[in-house]
Parts: C-alpha cells; structure tokens; sequence
C-alpha cells in the first residue's frame, strides 16, 4: 500500500507543477488554489508512504516520478522540447525509479 501512495503522491506533483504554470505566476485565482492544495495533498499522501518505506528511497522515487510526469505533460501540454536527448535521460530517471524499487524490495 505505501507504494501505492507514493504514486498517488507524485502524480498529485504532475497536477500541482501543471497547475502552478497555468496559475501565470500565482496570479489567476483558480489554477493557484489547485495547485497550492494539491501540492500540500501530495506531501501529506508522501507522509503516509514514509511510515513504511525509507525516505531516501521514497523521496528520491517521488521526485523521479514527479519530474518525469511534469516534463511529459510540458511536452504534450505546452509543447517543450521532445528531443530525443531529453527522453533519453528522462527514460535513465524512470530506470533509477525501478532500479531503487526492486533494491528496496529484496
């Protein structure tokens, strides 16, 4: 259940850090208020994975996972740079997020 709320907890980050964008430096009312709950939803739910999981490991996963989902939503959303080098070392993030789950499992 932990990892299963570590996940919920980065992906709250991908709703936050998309939300803070549109919220154009804090300045439109409602993507501010979105943002800003959830991003202190996604560090309560981070709390509830930490009362099981190490916290090297879960923050280092949360932020991976969190970094990953927002710089593909800058992609599809905003329309960032795919390079093929940026999906490259965004895939070496997401190998790092499986290489620390199965380490913390065995």
């Amino acid at each position: 259940m932990a990892w299963v709320l570590l996940v919920v907890a980065s992906l709250m980050e991908l709703v936050w850090a998309t939300a803070l964008k549109e919220s154009d430096g804090l300045t439109k009312l409602w993507p501010t208020v979105i943002g800003l709950t959830v991003a202190v939803l996604s560090v309560v739910v981070l709390s509830l994975s930490l009362r099981t999981l190490p916290v090297g490991t879960a923050y280092a996963i949360f932020v991976g996972l969190g970094a990953v989902g927002v710089a593909l939503a800058g992609m599809f959303a905003f329309s960032e740079s795919a390079s093929p080098a940026r999906l490259g070392f965004l895939a070496l993030i997401v190998v790092g997020v499986v290489g620390l789950q199965l380490v913390e499992d065995s």
